[in-house]
């Protein structure tokens, strides 16, 4: 039985829509210490070559017709990668990304040394940092977990595994 049929080596980044660019890759810059690793874009769709099908670029490779955008990836300590979108068109449907409970929905659970300084850090420099969760017995004791969110309400989680 094979027990890795995608042949999968490690995530290799998350992303997400944001509405403008400029300050959230400030933020994430003067927080995180995040390192540009690239940009792409603008992108339009108008301005690319139609697929065989009749389809759009970016209809037929990331199934948004019509999209104007422009894309960066951040790198963050401890090798993450996180992908930042900024769609100039279509317009979204929603202006917030969406609550927690939402299907869809996602977090972004970041493994840190010190919980209640990567806490104030956050708090610092306007996230709203959740009630920190820790349980005596179970599947989880020991470890901690914290939620917060971003200035635009992106759902993240500072994680102090068990030791």
């Amino acid at each position: 039985m094979n027990t890795n049929p995608l042949g999968i080596r490690r995530l290799d980044h998350v992303a997400w829509s944001v509405a403008q660019m400029a300050p959230v890759i400030a933020f994430y810059q003067r927080v995180f210490e995040a390192q540009i690793l690239y940009r792409i874009g603008p992108v339009d769709a108008a301005q690319l070559p139609r697929q065989a099908d009749g389809r759009d670029w970016t209809e037929a490779h990331l199934g948004i017709a019509g999209a104007r955008l422009d894309l960066v990836l951040l790198g963050l300590p401890g090798g993450i990668r996180l992908e930042l979108f900024s769609y100039a068109g279509p317009a979204s449907a929603t202006s917030a990304p969406l609550p927690g409970n939402h299907v869809g929905s996602h977090h972004l659970g970041i493994e840190v040394d010190d919980m209640a300084a990567a806490a104030q850090r956050l708090r610092d420099n306007g996230c709203t940092v959740l009630e920190r969760i820790a349980f005596a017995d179970g599947p989880t004791a020991g470890s901690q977990f914290q939620y917060f969110l971003d200035p635009w309400r992106n759902i993240l989680e500072l994680v102090v595994h068990g030791r």
